[in-house]
């Protein structure tokens, strides 16, 4: 209940406590955010093996999409949509069990799933394709604003700053755009704004030194980060945008797939097209490495992202699950999820999932164990020649991704010392130095990995 009373404020200048923006009247409300629900996720395989990217379980207890979805409630945006295509089943019963308004209210989070029409037969090409197959309701309401945003993010915003820009500095679309350092530009598409912000370049990955001296930020956009005059830094696209209704519908009428690269590139030589500069933390959840280090930050005395901000909280699927019960084991950064039972084990630099049983004996170290979507309280319901669902006694796991519901026996040990940074074994893979083993695995007593 207090979700749903919480989601249901019509609120456009204090949800969350964020500091108003002077936005006209009623912006929020005239405001559509559209959730990407990405494709294959190959990167992230094989946490992606059953599930979409957005359905990745981050933090202990929440899912990647629930990042951009709450920055949305926090900013007062109600009207969401998630548009999904690959592995959906896992992501689609998450937003519905999660994201509930009452009767009186006109928010919604809604899910468009790939389908086809006589218009449409294919599956999405690309996210502006993917846009385009589902205008149609999109422009049933009178939507002013289009917010298109990615599902696989990790990062805390305010979109009422962003639209407050947008409005003000009369653009048909704006940007947002990341500060990062010359050695990470050649990973990202590059803009170039002029002193007004207007983008007036794009490079994507930029790798030629004489034009990453050209696309440097200028001293007024230095000053504005806080940054030092001399610093080398460079604006980014986040993947995050903002249309004008009429803008969105003019720049899709064509065949062009990818907003990122088509329709952005294009947009900009003919477009009034604005950059807003985010100076916090964000982080694309793209590899095994990036989910790894994300997971694990959060374990550190000071986060670079923080779930304990009460003024923008991160919403997620009500479990109602008994607190975790701790049977004399040793915790050092430790994040703990709901419903885990944990005994006489040694855990460091961790995260612990929900419904997580840890046996005694077992060490934990730098790694991530997602828990379990059910609990097998009864030994009766453990199948047949199966070990317990959880991490067994005596086992040692270093530097590892324990997917959901997998069944570590006694006495096994995994780590990738002494492997190579990609290999794929049976039921585990290491991918990028760090072993993953996938969601539903079993691993005999006494094996190494």
């Amino acid at each position: 209940m207090e979700n749903q009373s919480r989601f249901s404020r019509e609120d456009n200048s204090k949800s969350a406590g964020i500091p108003a923006f002077a936005l006209p009247s009623g912006t929020t409300q005239q405001t559509l955010a559209i959730v990407m629900g990405g494709g294959a996720g190959t990167r992230l395989f094989p946490l992606t093996k059953d599930r979409s990217k957005p359905a990745v379980p981050l933090g202990g207890k929440y899912r990647l999409v629930d990042i951009p979805i709450s920055n949305c409630l926090n900013s007062g945006l109600r009207s969401i949509y998630v548009l999904t295509q690959f592995n959906t089943m896992s992501l689609h019963r998450h937003i519905q069990a999660s994201y509930k308004f009452d009767n009186f209210s006109r928010s919604f989070v809604d899910i468009l799933a790939a389908q086809q029409t006589p218009e449409h037969s294919d599956w999405y090409q690309g996210t502006a394709d993917a846009v385009r197959q589902n205008m149609r309701y999109f422009l049933e309401r009178p939507f002013d604003y289009y917010l298109v945003l990615s599902g696989d993010q990790l990062y805390r915003m305010d979109f009422r700053a962003l639209l407050h820009q947008h409005i003000r500095s009369g653009a048909e679309i704006t940007l947002a755009t990341k500060p990062v350092s010359r050695s990470a530009a050649s990973d990202f598409g590059i803009m170039q704004s002029d002193e007004e912000r207007r983008v007036v370049r794009f490079d994507e990955k930029p790798k030629d030194e004489t034009i990453l001296n050209e696309l440097k930020l200028g001293p007024e956009h230095l000053a504005s980060v806080g940054a030092a005059p001399d610093a080398e830094l460079y604006q980014a696209s986040m993947g995050i945008y903002v249309f004008n209704r009429r803008v969105l519908v003019e720049c899709l009428d064509n065949d062009m797939v990818d907003f990122g690269k088509h329709i952005i590139p294009h947009a900009i030589k003919e477009r009034q097209v604005s950059g807003y500069i985010f100076n916090g933390y964000w982080e694309d959840i793209g590899t095994i490495r990036a989910f790894y280090e994300a997971n694990l930050d959060l374990t550190e005395l000071l986060p670079k992202y923080s779930f304990f901000d009460a003024t923008a909280p991160i919403y997620t699927h009500p479990r109602f699950l008994p607190g975790s019960k701790v049977n004399g084991a040793a915790l050092r950064q430790a994040i703990v999820a709901d419903g885990c039972i944990i005994s006489d084990a040694h855990i460091e630099r961790s995260v612990i999932g929900v419904r997580s049983v840890i046996r005694s004996g077992a060490t934990i170290r730098n790694s991530i164990v997602m828990g379990a979507d059910y609990y097998e309280t009864d030994p009766a319901t453990v199948p047949e020649g199966l070990p317990a669902m959880g991490v067994g006694r005596n086992c040692v796991i270093d530097r590892a991704i324990i997917d959901k519901n997998a069944r570590i026996a006694d006495g096994v040990v995994i780590t990738p010392e002494g492997k190579p940074n990609q290999y794929d074994g049976e039921n585990y893979y290491i991918r990028d130095g760090i072993v993953v083993i996938p969601k539903n695995a079993v691993i005999p007593a006494g094996f190494w990995i």
